[in-house]
């Protein structure tokens, strides 16, 4: 959930690793620093609150050395302070840190018995203290990380320096993602990609465990007790342009106006247009790895694939916040046109309630960062119980694409703001790929019917480049809508999640009380809420739920709610019950959901505009979420 830079090469250290903390300012993070050498020993500046105020402190500071590290942090342990602000150090030592350590307290109360003097509130620094005694004993690096590694529990990765190695850094992991960045002559790491993508195209993910020791501009891997590990290396092809604003006000707008290619991008791996069928394409159930997915013979692996989707009985879909919404929709999918049982699952419920998953039982996860903790664990369970998993993520070689046995991909490219936009519409494609393709396996789909669909969802696209013209009339009506006390958002069917979907936009971003419920439930408690103060706004496109949902809008208007409704082209009732009346093109019921979430996604960025908050960087949120 923070970020964490370093770099061990010919160029200025600072440079580079600011560059890379900004490019990690999406996570989120409340104070920030660095530590590089300086005439043979670490100099360490740190700051509270954003970039820009450790910026300031940097203006001016010049370093001869080539080896430092940095790091955006998200307190967990301690508040956000510039006391306990990282780089931690320690007799020399320098280590950033991200996660948690659970058995701190343990570790924090022998290291004052040892009398060791302790500057801040973090669990962080106690890991610095830990390998700092190891050096005195080992007088190496490596050694050291390599005798601490054992001593703690939890969810940490961690990268170190000592400044009596001045060519050295050890970077290593059991739960949130580190990966080497391979230069020409100069090492990079980082806790993500975006950090380093401008300087490199290779790279090496750390798995649990690991150890990755740089020295010089040689890297080496390792396991938790030492032995040397082969590990393969990565090549993307994103470039730095793909996370840059290109001239929006905001890196979320930017992605909103990107929706329309990120699903086209989506599809179009898994649908053929001259017959306008599905067959997923490489997703790997014979057991490949990641990197080798793209070698796989089509063909082949999609006979592999129909045959896991013939065998399934039940699928879970288990996923965090945004997803999960996703997931709820794959349900309502997936059970009407495939014909099989689907339970939706929020990943921390998944863990600890003891799922009963029977044999033949495919689990659905998704993340776009592929790094969500709980998440993370819940495919760990299914498969500990047997289940075949299938993963959903946008970040190729993430470590819940790594160990899921299938795999699909968003193909979003980079989402930067930490409010999810379109890795959400990108999953809604895949999800209905995945359901038409178990659907025509099944044989409960004919051909005729899968035409239907695909023809539907090859429209997408360009019906949401129309609907992305409410952006100008949603700018113009914040003024107005600020001054509503509260928010319900309503739906009924695939609608429903969509309403949940809006109203956690409102609250992400304009801090505004929003909830989201089935059009069906408001006469069950929610109704007492509604007066001239309260804006319903109600998912009501023409599609077979739809003549429940006028019912359930009219109880609404005669308590006095003010109306906001999305509906399905020129609809003269709709129009003449609400305050604001949406007009979305006509689409089958199985994509409405991806063109009805956008003016729900514009009312929450302009609003949140409107009310002066920064919507790329919400307060409290982080955008991967790699601890519980």
């Amino acid at each position: 959930m923070c970020g964490i830079v370093g770099y061990l090469g010919y160029q200025n250290p600072k440079d580079i690793i600011v560059s890379g903390l900004k490019k990690l300012e999406y996570r989120g993070y409340d104070s920030a620093g660095v530590a590089i050498l300086d005439q043979g020993k670490t100099k360490r500046i740190r700051a509270q609150g954003k970039l820009k105020e450790l910026e300031d402190k940097l203006q001016g500071e010049t370093f001869d050395g080539h080896l430092g590290i940095g790091h955006t942090r998200w307190a967990t342990h301690g508040k956000p302070s510039e006391r306990n602000a990282h780089p931690h150090q320690v007799r020399g030592i320098n280590l950033v840190h991200n996660g948690i350590i659970e058995n701190y307290l343990e570790i924090r109360e022998e290291l004052l018995t040892e009398g060791a003097v302790i500057t801040s509130d973090t669990d962080s620094e106690l890991v610095a203290h830990l390998i700092a005694n190891e050096i005195e004993v080992t007088q190496d690096l490596f050694k050291a990380v390599e005798r601490t590694l054992s001593k703690l529990r939890g969810a940490f990765s961690i990268l170190v320096m000592w400044e009596n190695q001045p060519d050295h850094l050890v970077a290593f992991k059991d739960g949130p993602p580190l990966v080497v960045g391979l230069g020409k002559n100069e090492m990079f790491v980082a806790s993500d990609v975006q950090a380093l993508i401008q300087y490199t195209k290779r790279f090496v993910y750390l798995e649990d465990r690991e150890i990755a020791y740089i020295k010089g501009t040689e890297v080496s891997f390792f396991s938790a007790n030492g032995f040397p590990i082969h590990k393969k290396e990565v090549e993307l092809n994103w470039n730095p342009e793909m996370v840059e604003k290109q001239g929006f006000a905001h890196y979320m707008l930017k992605e909103v106006y990107e929706q329309p290619r990120a699903v086209a991008s989506a599809i179009e791996p898994h649908i053929n247009p001259d017959t306008f069928s599905v067959s997923l394409k490489n997703i790997g159930f014979g057991g490949q790895s990641v990197q080798k997915l793209e070698e796989l013979n089509t063909a082949e692996d999609w006979l592999k694939t129909q045959e896991v989707f013939k065998k399934i009985e039940r699928v879970f879909i288990v996923a965090c916040g945004t997803s999960f919404y996703a997931g709820t929709i794959g349900k309502y999918l997936i059970e009407q046109l495939a014909r099989v049982p689907v339970e939706v699952d929020i990943a921390s419920e998944f863990r600890y309630r003891k799922p009963v998953v029977p044999p033949n039982t495919l689990v659905v996860t998704i993340s776009q960062s592929g790094e969500t903790a709980d998440t993370l664990a819940a495919i760990r369970l299914a498969k500990e119980l047997g289940a075949t998993t299938l993963s959903i993520c946008n970040v190729r070689n993430s470590t819940i694409d790594r160990e899921a046995q299938g795999h699909l991909y968003m193909n979003s490219g980079p989402e930067i703001g930490v409010a999810s936009t379109k890795a959400f519409t990108s999953t809604l494609a895949v999800i209905n790929c995945l359901s038409i393709a178990i659907a025509r396996t099944r044989e409960v789909m004919s051909i005729e019917t899968e035409k239907e669909l695909v023809t539907a969802l090859l429209a997408v696209p360009s019906q949401m480049e129309g609907v992305l013209a409410f952006d100008k009339y949603f700018e113009e009506a914040a003024a107005g809508l600020k001054l509503f006390r509260g928010f319900l958002y309503m739906g009924r069917g695939i609608s429903y999640p969509i309403a949940m979907e809006g109203a956690l936009k409102l609250k992400e971003l304009a801090y505004m009380h929003a909830e989201g419920y089935a059009a069906g439930e408001m006469k069950h408690g929610p109704l007492a809420l509604i007066d001239e103060r309260m804006a319903i706004v109600m998912v009501a496109p023409t599609d077979q739920w739809y003549d429940k949902t006028i019912s359930n809008l009219e109880e609404a208007r005669a308590r006095g709610g003010k109306i906001i409704s999305i509906g399905t082209g020129e609809n003269e009732k709709l129009r003449s019950i609400s305050e604001y009346y949406l007009a979305m093109p006509k689409t089958h019921w199985t994509v409405s959901a991806i063109i009805s979430v956008i003016p729900l996604q514009l009312m929450s960025y302009h609003l949140a505009c409107s009310l002066g908050y920064d919507v790329d960087q919400p307060r409290n949120l982080a955008k991967s979420v790699t601890v519980e």
